[in-house]
């Protein structure tokens, strides 16, 4: 079983942060009608200027906690999937992902090799020193063919390993760049191996690096040799 890495305690803090700045709202609001009531213009109107500033920072918490979802702490060379493979054809494996989170998918891959992509996350120094851990999230997994024309022409196999929140911060990075400007980087990710009947393979992550994948016993190291 892989170790679990769980954002969970950020999501909370930003969670309980939203709910908090929510609360004050709700209390300015009330105080802002107050004042309305008792015909104090100015007084109402700073209590209403405050709700909306701590509705605005309860929407930014919330839209932050949204974005992270599905993504999660990257410690040096840390273990994120592993890979068991079994042929049923030419050409043709079941294969069994197992990522950090302890979640298992059952796949059929189609090719030579098979293929796993990361998205990466890296903050800017001010957010590392407080306490911006490095994210990432595996993206998919797909067969490879070796043979380039077979490549361009054999049928395709690929699957999604995380399903994307409808607020990505590697999507909003990529696409609004100055909008990001604590995130440091943002890439790609990817790295494959043959695939061979009975084959297990670890996959690791590197906080400066990317993704290296290796055999996990010595059974499919020696397979592996003989390709």
């Amino acid at each position: 079983m892989l170790p679990r890495m769980s954002l969970t305690p950020y999501l909370v803090a930003l969670l309980v942060f939203a709910a908090a700045c929510a609360l004050l709202a709700l209390a300015h609001l009330r105080r802002a009608r107050r004042h309305w009531r008792e015909r104090r213009r100015f007084a109402a109107t700073h209590r209403t200027l405050w709700s909306l500033v701590c509705v605005a920072l309860a929407l930014l918490a919330a839209l932050a906690a949204t974005s992270l979802l599905g993504y999660r702490r990257l410690t040096a060379e840390a273990p994120v999937a592993t890979v068991e493979a079994t042929r049923i054809a030419p050409q043709r494996f079941a294969v069994s992902v197992t990522t950090a989170d302890g979640s298992r998918r059952r796949i059929e891959l189609a090719g030579d090799d098979w293929q796993i992509d990361a998205r990466v996350i890296k903050w800017r120094a001010a957010a590392v020193a407080l306490g911006a851990p490095p994210l990432y999230q595996l993206d998919r997994i797909g067969g490879r063919y070796r043979d380039i024309a077979q490549e361009r022409e054999a049928p395709r196999s690929v699957v999604a390993l995380a399903p994307l929140p409808a607020l990505d911060l590697w999507q909003l990075k990529q696409r609004y760049p100055r909008w990001l400007p604590w995130i440091d980087a943002d890439y790609g990710s990817a790295a494959y191996l043959p695939l061979v009947d009975g084959g297990h393979y670890t996959v690791t992550l590197a906080a400066a690096g990317g993704l290296v994948a290796r055999p996990a016993d010595e059974a499919t190291r020696e397979k592996l040799s003989t390709l």
